[in-house]
C-alpha cells in the first residue's frame, strides 16, 4: 500500500503543486486547508508524513505541530515545515515544536519530495531490538525510549535517533554531513545548521548528561560518556 502523506496548506495552488508531485512519486496524497481540519484527518486516517504551513487559518501549524506531538498516537509521525517565513528563529521554532525538516516558499518540488523520501527511508530502517547503557542514560532501541536516572525523557523521533546514533559509536567522531545523511538521511549540501540546533536541544534534555555530546572543532560531534575510556 502506498505511504501516505497528508499536506496541510491554505495556499490552493501551493497545494495541487505538492499532491501532484508527491503523487507521481508514488505516494498518496490528501490535504487540509486549517489546521483543525488537519488535527481531524489526522485522528481520522493517520498519515506516515505531514507537510504542514505554519501560517494557516483557524488554528496556527505551530499549534498543529504541538497538538500531534503531545498525543502518544500521533507523536512519532514526521513533521516537515512548509513556509515563507526563513529566519533562523522560525527554523529553530519549528525544531523545538518537532518538526523534522523544514522547507522554505518558494521551494522546489523535487527537493521537497527527496525530502519526504529521505524521511521515510530513516523511519523505515530495521528498528533491530538493542540496548545502550552508560549509567545513568540507558537508550532502548526496541521500545524506542530513553532514560535519564530512572526517568523517562520526552524526545522527538529525530533526537532519540541522533543521540543512538553517536551512543552507538562512542568516542567517534561524526561530521555534520554524515549525521545529515545517516540521521536525516539526505547528503550534506542541505542546510547543516539543523544538525547543530538539534544537537543544542538535545543537550538540554539530557541536562548535565549533555556535556556527553562534544563538539569536535571545525567537523562535527561525539558521544564520549563519563568514564567511558577507563572502562575501554
Amino acid at each position: 500500500m502506498a505511504q501516505h502523506i497528508l499536506v496541510v496548506d491554505d495556499e490552493r495552488d501551493i497545494v495541487e503543486l505538492v499532491r501532484y508531485n508527491l503523487a507521481q512519486a508514488g505516494y498518496r496524497v490528501s490535504a487540509a486547508a486549517d489546521g483543525q481540519q488537519a488535527i481531524d484527518m489526522v485522528r481520522r486516517d493517520r498519515p506516515d508524513l505531514v507537510v504542514l504551513d505554519l501560517m494557516l487559518p483557524l488554528m496556527p501549524g505551530t499549534e498543529v505541530a504541538r497538538l500531534l506531538r503531545q498525543d502518544e498516537k500521533t507523536r512519532d509521525i514526521p513533521i516537515i515545515m512548509l513556509t515563507a517565513r526563513g529566519s533562523e528563529v522560525d527554523r529553530v521554532v519549528g525544531f523545538e515544536l518537532g518538526a523534522d525538516d523544514y522547507v522554505v516558499k518558494p521551494f522546489s518540488p523535487r527537493e521537497l519530495v527527496l525530502r519526504v523520501q529521505a524521511i521515510l527511508r530513516r523511519e523505515a530502517r530495521d528498528d533491530r531490538e538493542e540496548r545502550i547503557v552508560f549509567e545513568p542514560l540507558v537508550i532502548d532501541l526496541g521500545e524506542h525510549t530513553v532514560r535519564l536516572k530512572g526517568q523517562a525523557l520526552t524526545l522527538t523521533a529525530t533526537e532519540f535517533k541522533l543521540l543512538y546514533r553517536l551512543a552507538r559509536r562512542p568516542g567517534r567522531a561524526f561530521s555534520r554531513d554524515q549525521l545529515l545523511s545517516e540521521v536525516w538521511g539526505y547528503s550534506g549540501d542541505l542546510e547543516t545548521r539543523t544538525v547543530d540546533t538539534h544537537m543544542k536541544r538535545l543537550r538540554a534534555k539530557l541536562g548535565e548528561q549533555g556535556a556527553w555530546i562534544e563538539t569536535v572543532r571545525g567537523l562535527g560531534y561525539r558521544f564520549r560518556p563519563e568514564g567511558w575510556e577507563a572502562a575501554e
